[in-house]
């Protein structure tokens, strides 16, 4: 859903699992790195978002 993300960027998950999860729903995340490809899938880090890359097709850029 979020093409081109970079630094910065603010976003909100859509259409995942995390996305209907009270902690995650409606929060907004700031993109602390660049889009990098892992296992075909384009994913970026998150603020505030443990673990590795988020898909950014389940990412819709707000502000």
């Amino acid at each position: 859903m979020a093409k081109e993300l970079k630094p910065g960027d603010q976003v909100v998950m859509v259409n995942c699992a995390e996305a209907q999860m009270d902690k995650y729903k409606d929060k907004v995340f700031n993109v602390k790195s660049e889009p990098w490809d892992l296992c075909g899938s384009e994913v970026v880090l998150l603020e505030g978002k443990s673990g590795g890359g988020f898909a950014t097709k389940f990412l819709k850029k707000v502000g």
